[in-house]
């Protein structure tokens, strides 16, 4: 299609992570894009309803018309319309992640004419995605770094398979451009807190999971708060049961994470132990950036105005994906890896922005 940008779907992992980014950097530049292979490489290929409501959501953000929307679809096209502020609700209607949505969507509030609030409904801690406490704790305030300031409000959880959580995002005063940032190397581990939940199971399970992490990093020395959440069974308003534990360290340059989600017949000390071994390993490499926010970060950096350099605790299928389309859909973005380059390996990476304004962009 001629103006169209064409995005493999199919593409390294092949997941939903390059519709997320297309349909991002597509409301914010105003060019067209065709998704095809959607998801290809996933047991059940094309959209599913957390990938319908992206794609929804994204659409109402910038008033775009969409072709080919519908479950199981393999192909999209996505024609973006003008950015706009104001409240918008959406109902995945399934345990499907809220965070995901959140990851399509909050590029593109950034550059809202006005206030934006999204409510979405789904699942806030569930598998194969980063829990609601981490973008509340970690990648918020590394979007600080980068003037970007938003509230993401937990109003109820909701764990795989029933669902039923909400969460509102919101940004009062949307930059309309984002800074530059240095975070390559994270400097001195200054202390560490968490919040270790449960829904609809014994408050024991969180006091357990807490207690396990906080035994595994207090060998870095610093003062480790880990917050117990928990509620009377009586007036436990949430669908549950669930449990998990998000673990993040403040460092003097940068604020790492670490996550685990409880499942039956998993006990509540190894889940505590897996979220702290993740943040320990991350912390390890030195690198400003844990394994998710090496990737998430890489989008932000390249609509930015400036250099960034951001340094990854290891490069994920996720990151280099992401690069690929970037580099389709925002050519003027450049990415230079100055160290590293392994699969699963710390690297570094130099990204020239693109520097997207509101008063330039395709805003309403």
């Amino acid at each position: 299609m001629s103006g169209v940008v064409e995005i493999d779907g199919s593409f390294g992992e092949g997941g939903g992570q390059i519709l997320r980014t297309s349909l991002a950097l597509s409301a914010l530049t105003g060019r067209p894009v065709r998704i095809f292979n959607i998801r290809a490489k996933r047991p059940r290929p094309g959209l599913q309803r957390q990938h319908m409501v992206s794609v929804k959501a994204v659409a109402e953000l910038a008033g775009a018309r969409v072709e080919g929307l519908k479950l199981g679809s393999t192909e999209i096209v996505f024609y973006p319309g003008r950015i706009r502020a104001g409240r918008f609700r959406f109902d995945i209607g399934t345990a499907g992640s809220i965070t995901l949505v959140l990851q399509a969507i909050l590029p593109v509030m950034a550059f809202a004419p006005g206030p934006v609030e999204v409510e979405v409904r789904g699942g806030t801690d569930v598998p194969w995605s980063p829990p609601v406490d981490y973008v509340r704790h970690v990648l918020r305030r590394l979007l600080e770094r980068m003037g970007y300031r938003f509230e993401v409000v937990v109003r109820r959880r909701g764990h795989y398979p029933r669902g039923g959580g909400i969460v509102v995002a919101r940004v009062s005063n949307p930059p309309g451009r984002l800074e530059a940032v240095e975070l390559d190397r994270r400097g001195e581990v200054r202390a560490i807190e968490g919040i270790s939940h449960t829904v609809r199971l014994p408050a024991h399970v969180a006091e357990r999971q807490a207690r396990a992490a906080e035994r595994l990093l207090s060998r870095l020395g610093v003062p480790v708060k880990i917050e117990v959440e928990y509620y009377d069974p009586r007036r436990d308003p949430h669908l549950g049961p669930g449990s998990g534990i998000v673990v993040w360290a403040y460092t003097e340059k940068s604020v790492l994470g670490g996550d685990a989600l409880g499942a039956k017949g998993k006990p509540a000390e190894r889940v505590g132990e897996e979220a702290a071994a993740k943040l320990l390993e991350d912390l390890e490499t030195g690198m400003a950036l844990d394994r998710h926010a090496s990737d998430m970060l890489l989008t932000y950096a390249a609509i930015a105005c400036g250099r960034s350099v951001l340094g990854g605790s290891r490069l994920t299928s996720h990151a280099e994906t992401n690069m690929y389309i970037i580099g389709k859909i925002l050519p003027e973005a450049r990415f230079r890896l100055v160290e590293g380059g392994d699969k699963d390996k710390p690297f570094t990476v130099e990204v020239e922005g693109a520097c997207i304004q509101r008063e330039k962009s395709h805003v309403a």
